[in-house]
């Protein structure tokens, strides 16, 4: 815990010797109550007094006076709270390698029922984008905090030829750029944070298996997703022993998990695997977390001033219910 004005917590020295001065006041009656050499007269002229009870009043009051000056101070601690502005581009990989039924009931239907689930977890003032990609990309949402258009959108992801890996981050980033444009434009304090994740299940095929570091290539998307700030989190889906029909014969489509590892290095974001729907949801649900909420330091100080109000009428109340006064 920290506090925003930590001078206030001098007045605790206030506070301590107000409890030094009660005990000394004790200490000075009990002597004086002494000095009476005839105590059976003293117990016949003096009310029964109360045992420990006698100083609850006292002591709601000195734990209120230290209590409220706390809350003076300022206590601040780190909360999670929710991200009120940010952008993130949803990537899927429709390949025809998507089509692999390794994952249950194949991978393409596994990943649309895994981003919707994404797309309802994420905070309200998230902006959401949808990119596809095989051998070209496509946004087919700019980001929006209408959760269902993009729903509806992963709902009509179809399949096609080709992984254009590269492609797919180069237009995400674009998209981010837009949207930054558009939202400097009125008036707000500078574009959002923004961040992609890329899923896909296989190495790049355009422009090529090898070039990833060609001007439209993967890893050169990725550095100048770093430039521009947006790192890209990366979520290699699938197994190494799946297999799609081409042609009357088994093709196999292992995962590629180097190179998606490499993009999220080269981007500054972070490499995740999955290779069943339940573990691309737990990816995305962790995702979700990291994006949506950001740890901020907070103002605490409301349940001390509620702790220091009800102690001060509780010392109050205690003081005219035991004694008939004020303590």
């Amino acid at each position: 815990m920290t506090f925003s004005s930590p001078w206030w917590l001098l007045g605790l020295l206030v506070v301590a010797a107000l409890a030094a001065g009660y005990l000394v006041l004790l200490r000075r009656r009990r002597s004086d109550v002494i000095r009476f050499t005839n105590l059976e007269l003293l117990d016949r002229v003096a009310p029964k007094r109360l045992g420990w009870q006698r100083h609850l009043p006292a002591a709601a009051l000195i734990a209120a006076a230290a209590v409220l000056t706390v809350a003076l101070a300022g206590p601040e601690a780190e909360a999670k709270v929710p991200r009120n502005r940010a952008t993130v581009v949803l990537v899927i990989d429709v390949s025809l390698s998507m089509q692999a039924t390794d994952v249950e009931p194949n991978r393409l239907a596994a990943a649309q029922a895994a981003a919707k689930s994404f797309a309802d977890q994420l905070t309200p003032g998230i902006n959401l984008g949808l990119v596809s990609f095989a051998g070209t990309a496509a946004v087919l949402v700019s980001p929006t905090t209408d959760r269902e258009a993009v729903k509806r959108a992963v709902d009509g992801l179809k399949l096609s030829e080709s992984t254009a890996t590269g492609e797919a981050i180069f237009a995400a980033m674009q998209s981010v750029e837009t949207f930054s444009q558009a939202f400097a434009g009125s008036g707000a304090e500078g574009p959002p944070p923004a961040r992609i994740v890329l899923m896909s299940d296989g190495k790049q095929t355009v422009p090529g298996p090898d070039g990833e570091n060609e001007p439209r290539g993967a890893f050169t998307a990725a550095r100048t997703a770093a430039e521009a700030k947006v790192p890209v989190s990366t979520i290699s889906f699938g197994t190494e022993y799946g297999t799609i029909e081409i042609e009357g014969g088994r093709t196999r489509v292992a995962v590629d998990d180097a190179s998606m590892r490499e993009i999220a290095t080269l981007s500054g974001g972070q490499f995740f695997t999955a290779a069943t729907e339940d573990e691309l949801r737990q990816v995305y649900a962790e995702l979700g977390e990291q994006i949506g909420y950001e740890v901020r330091r907070v103002d605490t100080s409301r349940p001390w001033l509620a702790g220091g109000a009800f102690l001060l009428v509780a010392g109050v109340g205690s003081g005219l219910a035991l004694g008939r006064r004020l303590p």
